[in-house]
C-alpha cells in the first residue's frame, strides 16, 4: 500500500475519477462529499489531502485551517478558481499545493507521490529513473535509452512507456491509459490509445515485443 488519500470533494464524476486514479495506483482511498464529514473523517493514518474549496456546511479554507490546527499532512487544493488571491490564501494556510480545475489525473497522482515522499522524508532516496532489460528511462530530463542509444519519444508516447513500465505486469485497459494520459475530460477516440501503442512500438524496435496486446482489453508491459 502506497498510502491513504483523503478526497474531500462535492462533485461526484471528478470525485471519482479522482479516486479512480488514486486506486489505480493502488492507494487507499476514503472519500467524503462535504467538508465537516471530511474533518470528522480526518485522522492521523491519513498521508495526503485532497481538498476542494467550494464545499457545502464547511468551505475548504475552513477544513483545511481546522486540519493545519492538529497535523502537517500534505495537503493539495483542487479548485474551478485560478485566480491569485486564491492560491496566496491557500498558501497562507500551508496547504503544500494547488490543482486547477479541469486538471490531469496522472498529474496530480503524481504531484501527491512527491509530497507524500517529501513527507516521509525519503523525497531523495527515491530513484529518479526506470530500467527494465536494456530499456532505461530518465523520467526528470524525459531521456530514453536503449542499450546505451538515445531514442527521440514524442510527450505522449513517453507517458505511455512511463505508465507501461511502472505497471509491469498488469494489464492496462484503454480506458486507464486514456484517463491517465488524456485526462478524464478526454472525449475523443478511444482508438488513439491504439495509434500512440503502435508509434511507441516503432521507436523501440526490437524491444516492442515488451508491449503485450491483450485482446479486448488494452495492454501490459512484460520482459520475456
Amino acid at each position: 500500500m502506497k498510502g491513504k488519500v483523503l478526497i474531500i470533494e462535492d462533485d461526484k464524476f471528478i470525485r471519482t475519477i479522482t479516486r479512480d486514479c488514486f486506486l489505480e495506483e493502488r492507494f487507499n482511498v476514503i472519500e467524503t462529499s462535504t467538508g465537516k464529514d471530511g474533518f470528522d473523517t480526518f485522522d492521523e493514518t491519513i498521508d495526503l489531502v485532497i481538498l476542494d474549496i467550494m464545499l457545502p456546511d464547511l468551505d475548504g479554507w475552513s477544513v483545511c485551517k481546522r486540519i493545519r490546527a492538529v497535523s502537517d499532512v500534505p495537503i493539495i487544493i483542487l479548485t474551478a478558481r485560478s485566480e491569485d488571491e486564491d492560491k496566496l490564501m491557500g498558501f497562507e494556510l500551508m496547504a503544500d499545493d494547488y490543482v486547477t480545475k479541469p486538471f490531469s489525473p496522472a498529474v496530480l497522482v503524481a504531484r501527491a507521490k512527491v509530497l507524500i515522499k517529501r513527507a516521509r522524508g525519503n523525497i531523495l532516496g527515491e530513484k529518479d529513473y526506470i530500467e527494465k532489460s536494456g530499456i532505461v528511462v530518465n523520467k526528470s530530463s524525459r531521456e530514453v535509452k536503449i542499450n546505451d542509444e538515445s531514442l527521440e519519444l514524442p510527450p505522449k508516447e513517453f507517458d505511455i512507456l512511463i505508465y507501461l513500465m511502472e505497471n509491469e505486469g498488469r494489464v492496462l485497459s484503454r480506458d486507464m491509459i486514456l484517463k491517465t494520459i488524456w485526462g478524464y475530460d478526454y472525449f475523443g477516440d478511444m482508438r488513439v490509445v491504439d495509434t500512440h501503442i503502435k508509434k511507441l512500438r516503432k521507436v523501440l524496435k526490437d524491444k516492442s515485443s515488451f508491449i503485450k496486446t491483450v485482446f479486448g482489453v488494452g495492454y501490459k508491459f512484460e520482459v520475456k
